[in-house]
């Protein structure tokens, strides 16, 4: 047991850098793989200390990638990898490892409606690691890129009951002053109507993909913009503006703390 020092966190990713004192002998460090070419079955192996029960190992298999959760602060964690290895409180930091020992995944949490283990639990993809680790390490946080808008999901019974031209897409709910939507030109809604049971901000544009990626949920924006962007990086957007499509380009600034 040593003290530790915290480097850096990124709450977002449920990561975070800490530091320590030890002499290079005494560390044997684990070895990085990569979340790139998983499947579905592979063998996993959680490591972690469940209820302070220390150095507990669990296997089981890859039951899904790309799975996209929602946490209870409500920040979108994507493309985790779902197993059904044992995870309990206490194992999350701890590694997910492939079938040779190295590490694909970090556990960080699980659905469960008893608190415990019920074989669905998430690890953050060792690449993810991998991009984030380095900006903990320099700068202390990782710059999240961000558009500065809020979407609302279009389905097609909201389409066709506003007789909208396209049937899938999001909506631009609200837009944040001086962020990069505003910048780029972006609409967004200037009035709201009741569509059956719900509330449907209309009015502004309808964003329908992301750099010829196409968008049904808002979780799918998110996700692409953490994964597939930077900061500072520009992005187009297909978006409907009164029945015609046309392509907004916008700068992606840094996402507010």
């Amino acid at each position: 047991v040593v003290p530790a020092q915290v480097v850096g966190t990124d709450a977002f990713n449920d990561l975070a850098v800490l530091k320590i004192d030890v002499p290079a002998e005494r560390i044997q460090p684990i070895e990085l793989g990569t979340s790139q070419g998983l499947r579905v079955g592979q063998r996993v192996i959680a490591i972690g200390n469940p209820f302070g029960l220390e150095r507990t190992l669990t296997t089981g298999v890859i039951s899904a990638l790309g799975r996209v959760i929602q946490s209870d602060e409500g920040r979108v964690l994507g493309e985790m990898i779902q197993t059904d290895a044992a995870i309990n409180p206490g194992n999350s930091g701890g590694p997910l490892l492939d079938i040779q020992g190295r590490v694909i995944g970090v556990n960080t949490a699980i659905r469960s409606p008893s608190g415990g283990s019920v074989g669905i639990g998430f690890a953050v993809p060792v690449d993810t690691l991998k991009r984030v680790v380095p900006s903990l390490i320099t700068y202390g946080r990782y710059p999240h890129p961000w558009l500065g808008a809020e979407f609302y999901p279009l389905t097609p019974a909201v389409a066709r009951a506003l007789k909208l031209p396209v049937e899938r897409g999001l909506m631009v709910a609200q837009l944040y002053r001086g962020g990069p939507a505003v910048q780029a030109g972006l609409r967004g809604a200037t009035r709201e109507v009741q569509v059956a049971n719900t509330i449907v901000p209309i009015g502004g544009d309808i964003v329908t993909a992301v750099n010829g990626v196409a968008l049904k949920r808002t979780e799918e924006l998110a996700v692409y913009l953490e994964t597939k962007t930077q900061v500072g990086q520009t992005v187009e957007l297909t978006v409907i503006r009164d029945s015609t499509e046309m392509k907004i380009r916008a700068a992606l600034a840094e996402k507010p703390e």
